[in-house]
């Protein structure tokens, strides 16, 4: 990629401890949880009490992410924090995390692509570690997905949770895994079918906007569905290829957890052996931005990570793909 090699140095996850289950549901929309497994693969989600925020999710995985890199909060030269629930539209939820863990020396900013932020995010820590203008870059991805989503609508409400995960990518040393390459794209013109049309510039906050609930994630199930098992497939392929690699050298395929469907027709497609994907779509359900990371320290936590070669891949939001090519060190 270009630079001296980086590596993930450490990486750590939080939920809140509040669970909502697909029994909770069938109270709230007219669902159940037999419809629910069938269509989604889904039990339960994490969900934020009133009053906490995507800063203080992401804080607590960003000190569990340091002190397992062995390092100190100012040794970070840069904090990037993927997420689409900002605490506020300013300042940074970067800035909120900075004050929160003590980082006194670190500069920093958020990165808004929705599934896509923490994939997004280690690229360019990585480039930014790689190039040398910093030894330590903290990733966080984080999301109060509770706060946007309307639980009105059972076609969204089942399928989003709360939680955060970091990484700190650091300089690789000769005895650690290495982030290998990375393929991201856009589509711009897939946005109507997944996203959240009020709040921002075109519709800003209005009575109306309030009374016709433009403030809630919208989707279009079908289309979504489509084209993240199409994208899903095409990108990983892509930064295989190019690598001289083919699906069977994967030790490890970590695919965004939006449906157990998408995952399973992505991955029969580009020819992953099954036993070699991460499926834990029924007690961590999706939360954006801190998606990625809850599912390999999952599989650390168990001893399952032991320098795989792993491919991160998948698509959101209908308008950004991703795959990060890497191999652990941990």
């Amino acid at each position: 990629m270009g630079g001296r090699p980086t590596t993930i140095k450490s990486l750590a996850t939080y939920v809140p401890p509040h669970v909502l289950t697909n029994a909770d549901l069938e109270k709230m929309v007219e669902t159940s949880d037999e419809w629910i497994l069938q269509r989604t693969g889904i039990r339960e989600r994490h969900i934020v009490d009133a009053g906490v925020a995507t800063s203080d999710l992401g804080k607590e995985a960003a000190v569990k992410a340091i002190a397992g890199a062995g390092i100190h909060p100012n040794d970070i030269g840069v904090i990037i924090v993927g997420t689409v629930t900002p605490d506020m539209m300013f300042p940074s939820t970067a800035c909120l995390i900075q004050q929160k863990i003590g980082a006194s020396r670190a500069w920093g900013f958020d990165l808004s692509a929705a599934c896509s932020a923490f994939t997004y995010s280690i690229t360019t820590a990585s480039q930014l570690v790689a190039s040398g203008a910093h030894e330590h870059a903290l990733v966080v991805g984080a999301d109060v997905m509770s706060s946007i989503i309307d639980y009105k609508d059972r076609s969204t409400c089942v399928l989003f949770g709360d939680g955060a995960g970091a990484v700190v990518v650091s300089a690789a040393g000769e005895e650690d895994g290495v982030i290998l390459d990375f393929e991201h794209e856009i589509d711009g013109a897939g946005g109507p079918a997944l996203c959240m049309p009020a709040g921002g510039s075109l519709h800003p906050s209005s009575h109306e906007t309030v009374d016709r609930r433009l403030h809630y994630v919208k989707q279009d199930g079908a289309t979504v569905f489509k084209f993240a098992v199409r994208k899903t497939e095409e990108i990983a392929r892509r930064v295989l290829d190019r690598n001289g690699l083919t699906p069977a050298d994967i030790d490890l395929f970590v695919s965004h957890q939006a449906n157990r469907r998408i995952i399973q027709s992505a991955t029969e497609k580009l020819g992953i052996d099954p036993a070699k994907v991460i499926i834990n779509i029924e007690k961590i359900r999706q939360h954006d931005g801190g998606d990625d990371p809850a599912r390999v320290e999952r599989r650390r936590r168990r001893g399952r990570l032991k320098k795989d070669t792993s491919c991160c891949s998948h698509r959101s939001a209908r308008v950004h793909g991703r795959s990060v090519l890497l191999r652990w060190g941990f």
